[in-house]
This record gives structure tokens, C-alpha cells and sequence, in this order.
């Protein structure tokens, strides 16, 4: 049977849609696994449950800056622990949301990590202590709640020592993750935590604490919060590991100029959590997101020498192979 005049024109409309779902199955087995170098998905693994710090990678989703950067960014949230190290030695996260110290750890243990970004670009970790606390020194005899990890009795070596206080006069407690519980209800005088979260949180809850932040006993501004790849992603990936951070860098300028904005989004990806104390720890962390993802060579040093110099890690760390600073807008 002929096509005729009409048949042609309908055959030019198939072969060209034929065309076109060729061209739309080949894009996306590009993407396959993890996606291509442009126009792939990156999967970002969270360190803890949703919260202010990472505000900029979930504006970065929400408003589209990935997209229009070529990327599809997928957010993991971790489980009931800590599991972005890994999912990325899995090949099952692209890039990872990790404290500097943690990074240091994992190189010392032989896991070739490199810090891409500084997420968060000033130390975090501080004593939070009772009100009747009046410097760190004054914690010797009391009860102060560690976590059980290990950079939790070197942090606070490191922040006693300044003060002309002694770690071995301080009656460390294990209690877990339970640092808010545990102030709120007296039972510890202090404990080693983030002043942006649980710092603000128990001031939420009426207890006007006390802070010592590292910073101010004797620690350099370094970066608290990195974004982390592993050099074999880095390696294959790296068009598009730009990309993203390029739209995380817009989600850090988005957090800091709409913070109800950000507010809104953090509170949905968390559950549902108290607005009132998200957007209290939004204000809190926003200056500290400035200036988007950069890391600076020379603070990096200043705090390899500081880890190596407390015990918090057992020697400096190599920041020219621990980092790349090509990578981040």
C-alpha cells in the first residue's frame, strides 16, 4: 500500500518522533547510574538529619539552581546514624556533607577523601555549659557529657588547657547524643556540642548557657562543615561535581537573603519541626555561610597544625592532598 501525498507526511511525523525517543533513551542512559558529566543526577549524602547548615543544597533542589546548572540534585538523609562516609565509598553518593575533623579521621585511616567546598566557614564546636559556668577552668570537679567519640575528650583538653584548666580533674559522662536532655534536666554542667544547634535550641528552651567556642580559645576560623567527594568520583565526575556546588553556592546566597524561605524548606525536609527553632538557627549559621563554599589554603593549614598540636588528630594532615581548590565556584 502506497503512502501518497498524506502517508509521506505522516511518515515524517513517525520516523521524527521515532527520532526523538531515540535521542530522549540515550540521554537517559547517560545518566544511568549517578548521570552523566552535564545533565546528570548527584546525590549529595547528608550528616545528620535535615537542619539549618544544610539549607543551601535543599534551596539549591527547590528553587531549580541545579537544573540550571545541569545537574539533579538527590538529597540523602542518613539513617538512624551517621552514614554519608559510607555511602560514598559505595559509589552511592557523589558528594558528602562532613565535619573537617571527620575528613581528617578518614584520611588516617587510609580513605582517600578530598574536601571539594567549605560548606560552613567557621568552627561550630563549642563547650555549652551551665550558666553557673563561668569559664572553661571552672568545669574541673563537675560532670561534663561526652558523646563517646573520641575528638570529644581532645576538643575539651584543647579548650581547658587555654583556660589554665585540667582534663584530668573533669568527670567526663557518656550520654550519647543526649546533650539537650541532659542540660535541660542538670544532670551534666557542660558538654562538647554546636552552639548553632543545640546551642540555640536550649536558649529556645529558657536555659541562657554559656558558650566557649573553639575560636575563642586558641582554634583558627576554619571551615566546620565541608562538602567531601572521593578522588575516584572526583576523577570521573568532576563536570558535574562543579556544577553542583556552582548551585549550591546560589543556595548559600538564597539561605542567607530569604531566610523564612529557608525556614520553610528546612522545617518540610526535617518533619515538620518547630519553625520558631529553625529559623532561630537559620539566623544563627547564615553569616557563617559566607563567602559561598571557598576554602582558604592558608586557614586549612592553620588548622591542620591545631588538630595535629591538641591530639584531635595524630599528625597534620596534608592539606594539598586532603583538598581541591579548583573544584568550587
Amino acid at each position: 500500500m502506497g503512502w501518497g501525498t498524506g502517508g509521506r507526511t505522516r511518515r515524517a511525523r513517525v520516523l521524527a518522533a521515532l527520532g526523538a525517543l531515540a535521542l530522549a533513551a540515550a540521554l537517559a542512559g547517560c545518566g544511568g547510574n549517578g548521570g552523566s558529566e552535564a545533565g546528570g543526577r548527584v546525590v549529595v549524602a547528608l550528616d545528620f538529619t535535615p537542619n539549618a547548615a544544610h539549607a543551601p543544597i535543599y534551596l539549591a533542589r527547590h528553587e531549580g539552581f541545579d537544573e540550571r546548572h545541569g545537574v539533579r540534585l538527590s538529597i540523602r538523609k542518613p539513617g538512624s546514624g551517621p552514614d554519608s562516609l559510607k555511602l560514598l565509598a559505595a559509589g552511592r553518593a557523589d558528594i558528602a556533607v562532613l565535619d573537617i575533623n571527620d575528613l581528617g579521621l578518614a584520611r588516617e585511616r587510609g580513605e582517600d577523601l578530598v574536601g571539594v567546598a567549605a560548606l560552613v566557614q567557621r568552627p561550630l564546636a563549642a563547650i555549652i555549659a551551665q550558666p553557673s559556668i563561668r569559664r572553661p577552668r571552672d568545669l574541673e570537679g563537675k560532670r561534663v557529657g561526652v558523646s563517646g567519640l573520641p575528638s570529644d575528650p581532645a576538643f575539651l583538653r584543647a579548650v581547658l588547657s587555654r583556660d589554665g584548666g585540667n582534663l584530668a580533674k573533669v568527670r567526663q559522662v557518656t550520654i550519647g547524643f543526649g546533650a539537650v536532655a541532659n542540660m535541660v534536666t542538670r544532670k551534666i554542667a557542660a558538654v562538647p556540642a554546636f552552639w548553632n544547634a543545640e546551642g540555640v535550641e536550649l536558649r529556645q528552651r529558657g536555659i541562657n548557657v554559656r558558650e566557649f567556642r573553639v575560636d575563642d580559645y586558641g582554634a583558627p576560623r576554619y571551615p566546620e562543615v565541608l562538602l567531601v567527594t572521593t578522588r575516584r568520583t572526583l576523577e570521573r565526575r568532576g563536570d558535574a561535581i562543579k556544577r553542583a556546588l556552582a548551585a549550591v553556592a546560589e543556595g548559600v546566597n538564597a539561605t542567607v537573603s530569604n531566610r523564612p524561605l529557608a525556614t520553610s524548606v528546612i522545617a518540610a525536609a526535617a518533619g515538620n519541626a518547630d519553625p520558631r527553632l529553625v529559623r532561630a538557627q537559620v539566623d544563627a549559621i547564615a553569616p557563617a555561610l559566607l563567602p559561598p563554599l571557598r576554602l582558604r589554603r592558608r586557614t586549612l593549614e592553620e588548622w591542620a597544625a591545631f588538630d595535629a598540636r591538641t591530639g584531635l588528630l595524630p599528625r597534620k594532615l596534608d592539606v594539598a592532598s586532603a583538598f581541591d581548590f579548583t573544584v568550587a565556584p
